[in-house]
């Protein structure tokens, strides 16, 4: 029940609870929020009231009515009220520095609460353990409130970002001569990789629209009806497993471009990201991002979305098999350039991790090799550079394989520089790429646990180039595509594309950001025959290519301009930017890892009736 008989004259509010300073000093001013917390010393009340503005702490003292003293005492976390009072100086001791409003308090003549609040089954305000970390709630019980969820400064301040990038993009790319054009959202199903969410039509029996995967082929329609520059902040669907950065719908900062080259897209690229970086957060990125073939991306830093932030590099270490009878080594040494995709690469791989041998046990050495584990590593190697040599400063090896390399160790060392106090790993095996996988896992769980990143490099962008175009499905003895169909070859491989699919690169290109994929693109084909080609290499019979993609190879027929373009995900960018570790934390109303919504019990059961009008009938999985 509201406190009876208390009705302000005005409630609207004349500033926002972040807006007064010491020069607003005396003015009558009236503010709406939630109480955020209270204190009463008896007689004299503290009110911190709260908007997603900032804070303001308002004061209940002699001044107020016996009315007011009496609202001010019933005030409860999350009540909703309005306040109107008097800025006023607080003295120079009370002055809280951590608050933009912490020079002044506001004087309270008049309250009027407008709601009240049950109680909450979690705090609003933050609650943090003794060493500083955060406590948060379980996240389904944050997603079942999420509406208080939000209420929170963190989550509030990601979706303000949120409104301030998209904003700047949209600033961005219409300076720059691009049309926001929308595309539909219910579209025919094509294969694109993972499932369609599917929408039943009732004015059609039995066919159903697709909810777009992406917008990919209609932005490619729009360039050849003549629209040379597109943007779209896309709404996205796919039916695939959630983790921590996936959601079932998803947005993304669509873009493609006719008349264009790959140079030109990366720059614009780069340009909008820029701008997207100084306007929200005053943050400078380099003119240009650095740019890594593919195969150096995994040979090197073991991803083709590697962590830049710091300097850790993957080294050759095929030179070892021959130095001692060490059969695990031989295998991946011996097996350079044999697989079908035509990498040319060793697979027996060193990780030099520097000045950190003396720290680590056999324990922590064996919880990085359940990481290699995990990525299919049949082990991982290792051995320290003794922090301490012989009276005459030899180097000497220990733990791990070191028997093995015993009087060798000036020219281990030499080759992979390392030096004393160094902790040496190694993976091998006969496929290149997995032995670089799992390697490049160990990397980047070494760089978490050794706090590796470099304070001046906060946001660390690269460009991945020259991706393979196909590849070798085992299990079905067939090629595939690394991206999609209609990614246009690196001219150069025109001519061969039928006798050495493994040696095709594509024009392609993924735009990675501190270790997560932020971007993938590409040119595109704009030839039917070409298109053709690409179809027959990965079994797509015509009359299969002609059902699923039919409409976009009949377009191409009339005058189709070369273009490309590029899609980055606005959530993940968000994430990054915010340093969060899942996208959840950054859309107003996410999806839980069930792909489902605790707030709304969303998908749920629909009546008989709204079935029967689409021609579908449910049955029971567990009793088939």
């Amino acid at each position: 029940m509201l406190p009876a008989g208390n009705k302000m004259e005005n409630t609207k509010r004349t500033v926002t609870c972040g807006e007064l300073r010491a020069a607003d000093v005396g003015k009558k001013v009236v503010l709406n929020g939630w109480v955020s917390r209270t204190r009463d010393l008896g007689g004299l009340v503290f009110i911190r009231l709260r908007d997603r503005y900032g804070i303001t702490q308002v004061m209940v003292g002699d001044k107020a009515s016996d009315k007011v003293k009496q609202i001010a005492s019933s005030l409860k976390s999350e009540y909703c009220i309005a306040v109107e009072g008097v800025v006023a100086a607080r003295a120079e001791k009370d002055i809280n520095r951590d608050m933009a409003t912490g020079e002044i308090e506001v004087e309270a003549n008049d309250i009027e609460i407008f709601t009240t609040s049950q109680e909450l089954p979690f705090s609003i305000e933050e609650v943090r353990q003794k060493d500083g970390t955060i406590v948060l709630p379980n996240e389904d019980l944050r997603l079942k409130y999420r509406y208080l969820d939000l209420r929170r400064d963190p989550m509030q301040q990601n979706i303000i970002l949120r409104s301030q990038v998209t904003f700047a993009t949209r600033e961005y790319l219409t300076s720059k001569g691009f049309l926001e054009i929308e595309t539909p959202t219910f579209i025919k199903s094509t294969p694109e990789g993972a499932r369609d969410y599917l929408v039943p039509s009732r004015v059609h029996p039995g066919k159903f629209y697709s909810l777009p995967q992406s917008p990919q082929l209609y932005k490619q329609l729009l360039m050849v009806s003549g629209f040379d520059k597109y943007f779209q902040i896309a709404r996205c669907y796919r039916d695939e497993d959630a983790r921590g950065d996936r959601q079932p719908e998803f947005t993304q900062i669509d873009m493609e471009m006719s008349f264009t080259n790959r140079e030109e897209v990366l720059s614009t690229t780069e340009g909008m990201m820029q701008y997207i970086f100084k306007k929200t957060l005053n943050y400078d990125l380099p003119a240009k991002f650095d740019r890594i073939a593919w195969e150096d991306a995994f040979d090197l830093y073991g991803s083709d979305k590697p962590d830049l932030r710091f300097d850790m590099k993957m080294q050759d270490a095929t030179f070892m098999a021959d130095l001692a009878d060490f059969n695990a080594f031989k295998a991946g040494a011996a097996n350079a350039g044999r697989d079908i995709q035509r990498h040319k690469r060793s697979g027996l791989k060193a990780l030099v991790v520097k000045n950190v041998a003396d720290k680590y046990s056999r324990k922590q050495v064996e919880a990085l090799e359940a990481v290699a584990k995990t990525y299919k590593a049949k082990g991982l190697a290792w051995m320290k550079v003794a922090s301490t040599g012989s009276a005459t400063g030899d180097i000497a090896f220990e733990g791990g394989i070191s028997k093995f390399y015993a009087g060798k160790e000036a020219e281990i060392c030499a080759k992979l520089g390392a030096e004393k106090n160094d902790l040496l790993l190694f993976v091998s095996d006969e496929n290149w790429q997995l032995a670089c996988t799992a390697l490049g896992a160990v990397r980047k769980q070494l760089g978490k646990d050794l706090n590796l990143y470099n304070p001046e490099d906060e946001f660390h962008f690269a460009w991945i180039i020259d991706f393979p175009y196909f590849a070798f499905n085992e299990e079905t003895q067939a090629w595939e595509t690394e991206h999609h169909m209609f990614t246009l070859p690196q001219k150069q491989y025109w001519d061969t594309l039928e006798s050495d699919p493994g040696a095709v690169k594509g024009d392609l290109y993924d735009l990675v950001l501190n270790g997560y994929e932020l971007a993938s693109g590409s040119m595109r084909i704009n030839d039917p025959a070409l298109q053709q080609r690409i179809f027959k290499i990965v079994g797509y019979s015509e009359e299969r290519a002609q059902k699923a993609f039919g409409f976009l190879v009949q377009a191409f027929k009339f005058g189709a301009p070369p273009h490309g373009g590029i899609a980055p995900g606005l959530d993940r960018l968000i994430m990054l930017m915010r340093h969060e570790e899942s996208i959840h934390e950054v859309i107003a109303f996410p999806k839980n890892n069930l792909a489902a919504s605790p707030m709304d019990e969303c998908p749920s059961a629909v009546d008989e009736q709204q079935l029967k009008d689409l021609h579908i009938n449910c049955y029971d999985v567990e009793k088939e």
